[in-house]
């Protein structure tokens, strides 16, 4: 039995041996192969160009060595190779719905849709996807005057290298800026910087965009539902009317609703409703 118990622990010291010594052939077999893919020798520099002598934004722009992703600076002033600009353009794709929703006039649109179609009472007329693309729509409409603004001052010049990134995501915002803080009621700005403990002085660029945002966001909210009500108001007087006209008739068994829809829509197609809610709408803006 001793005898058998050596055995075993001779076999097993001899086969960890075995594995230890092809581990090390293998690791040396692999790392000669790499060596063997490099791009130069260690003595041999494999930039192309020596650092500080490109001239124009065009040669710093391009690779000037040979890595696929790569970051490359001169005195701070760095841009992102390709695949990083890619990575970022994917992220700012997947923020995309969120920024239009936050940062734009969609909010306002949409809800004043909403609101028109509940007070015609007609529930899925127009259906949900066309007056989420009819408020994509006015939405493009609206803000094509800052989103021209914002690439031209800031894609532009970034993508020919005359400013970094920090630079280009600053001259992005201004036009959005801009265009939040015409939309913003003071009180808003005020509650919010009152909530970070913030001093205003009552300038734009004393705003934070953490607190310019949300104001934006509560002051749309508070004007949507403000058009809303004024939209509401003629079809509830029609809903009055009719439901006075079913009681003096004894007909109370039936929903107001049923008989006053065709009217409000008679009444929203002869006072050209869309023409003048959109209109309305878009001009709110301006």
């Amino acid at each position: 039995m001793k005898r058998l118990i050596r055995l075993i622990c001779l076999l097993v010291v001899v086969g960890i041996l075995f594995i230890s010594q092809k581990s090390t052939a293998y690791a040396q077999n692999l790392e000669s192969h790499i060596d063997s893919h490099l791009a130069g020798e260690t003595e041999t520099r494999t930039n192309i160009n020596d650092a500080g002598t490109a001239q124009t934004p065009d040669e710093l722009k391009e690779l000037n060595i040979s890595n696929d992703l790569t970051i490359t600076y001169n005195n701070g002033n760095g841009e992102l190779a390709g695949s990083l600009r890619i990575l970022l353009t994917l992220t700012l794709i997947a923020l995309a719905p969120l920024l239009l929703v936050m940062l734009t006039s969609f909010t306002r649109i949409i809800i004043v849709l909403h609101f028109t179609r509940s007070a015609l009472n007609t529930s899925t007329a127009p259906p949900n996807n066309v007056l989420i693309g009819l408020a994509l729509i006015l939405t493009f409409f609206i803000m094509q005057g800052t989103l021209t603004k914002a690439y031209n001052e800031a894609v532009l010049p970034f993508d020919r290298g005359e400013i970094t990134q920090a630079e280009a995501i600053e001259k992005v915002m201004n036009p959005f800026r801009d265009f939040m803080y015409g939309q913003t009621q003071t009180k808003d700005v005020r509650l919010f910087m009152e909530i970070a403990d913030v001093e205003w002085d009552g300038a734009l660029s004393s705003i934070p965009n953490y607190i310019l945002v949300p104001s934006f966001v509560v002051s749309e909210l508070r004007t949507a539902f403000i058009i809303g009500f004024i939209i509401y108001i003629p079809f509830v007087v029609i809903d009055m009317i009719v439901a006075s006209v079913l009681m003096s008739m004894g007909m109370m068994m039936l929903p107001p609703t049923t008989i006053s829809m065709p009217f409000k829509v008679l009444l929203f197609v002869l006072a050209d409703g869309w023409n003048l809610i959109i209109g309305s709408l878009v001009k709110s803006f301006y």
